[in-house]
């Protein structure tokens, strides 16, 4: 996903914390653009690590960026990359992944789950390559990177795994709007909920984060009517600032000791101190932001 905001070069929002990610190492899937490149560009500001892995290594037609462009943005904003063109659908891919974190930054503190496909089409209408690509994507590649990356976490002394999925709400509202899609999510969502059970007594923190608002993204853009849909929307910085506050554990008195929790970014950003969400806002007045759904 991309924005039409240069990530690299955004100014500081009203988000401020003297927690650091200072280097930590990051595995990141997708993150060529959109939120994923704001998150990854926000911890580089503290001199972070990032791995990317993501599918685009050569210019997208429709698709702003690449694993090589966002990398030197990581650089330039003051942090380590190292870009690397896979898919989290292949087993070898993500095990290729996680071997070259380890070798080049000595292991991997954080996995951030961001690739994820979207359908929003009701069932008699989504196509069953769509549906078996965000089952593959969404579910079975945040499972698998999970996987792989859990050695790796259990030796870090601050291991966490964050994924961009939304609180399992079970309002058959969401169900029935967009089955194919909702099943696809939540099974990002489950994988947090389970992790977080079965790693509690292995140091690892489990937590998932959505936003409350649309975020402007290509994904967005691209679709029918996106153009307009995306006026009502937030930038991805606010998701940047509160992964950024979810990982240090900024938005919390006990940091380090949240686990399993669904937080949204307003959520982590309130309890990191922020009370005024409007400069992250592309021009609509806060009260005609369009909400994001599971909410």
């Amino acid at each position: 996903m991309t924005s039409s905001n240069d990530a690299s070069g955004t100014a500081p929002g009203p988000y401020q914390s003297a927690a650091s990610l200072q280097g930590r190492t990051i595995l990141m899937s997708g993150g060529s653009r959109g939120i994923g490149l704001a998150i990854a560009v926000r911890a580089a500001r503290d001199g972070a690590n990032v791995v990317l892995l993501a599918k685009t290594g050569e210019p997208h037609a429709k698709l702003e960026g690449t694993v090589y462009s966002a990398a030197e943005q990581v650089e330039a904003a003051g942090g380590q990359a190292l870009p690397i063109v896979g898919d989290v659908r292949n087993d070898d891919d993500v095990a290729g992944a996680v071997a070259a974190a380890v070798e080049r930054f000595g292991g991997i503190d954080i996995l951030i789950n961001n690739a994820s496909a979207i359908d929003l089409s009701k069932t008699d209408a989504v196509d069953m390559k769509r549906y078996d690509l965000m089952q593959d994507i969404n579910v079975r590649g945040t499972f698998l990177m999970s996987k792989l990356a859990l050695p790796a976490l259990r030796k870090s002394t601050a291991g966490h795994i964050l994924t961009l999925s939304p609180p399992l709400n079970l309002d058959p509202k969401w169900a029935g709007l967009h089955l194919a899609y909702t099943m696809a999510k939540y099974g990002m969502s489950l994988t947090t909920l389970g992790l977080a059970e079965e790693l509690k007594g292995d140091g690892i923190s489990v937590n998932s984060l959505w936003p409350c608002t649309l975020i402007d993204t290509a994904a967005i853009r691209n679709m029918p009517g996106g153009e307009n849909i995306v006026k009502g929307a937030r930038g991805p910085e606010i998701m940047a600032d509160a992964a950024h506050a979810v990982l240090t554990g900024s938005n919390s008195p006990a940091p380090g000791a949240g686990s399993g929790n669904f937080y949204t970014d307003e959520q982590v950003l309130a309890g990191a101190g922020v009370s005024d969400f409007s400069p992250y806002s592309l021009g609509a007045p806060e009260g005609r932001l369009v909400p994001d759904i599971f909410l």
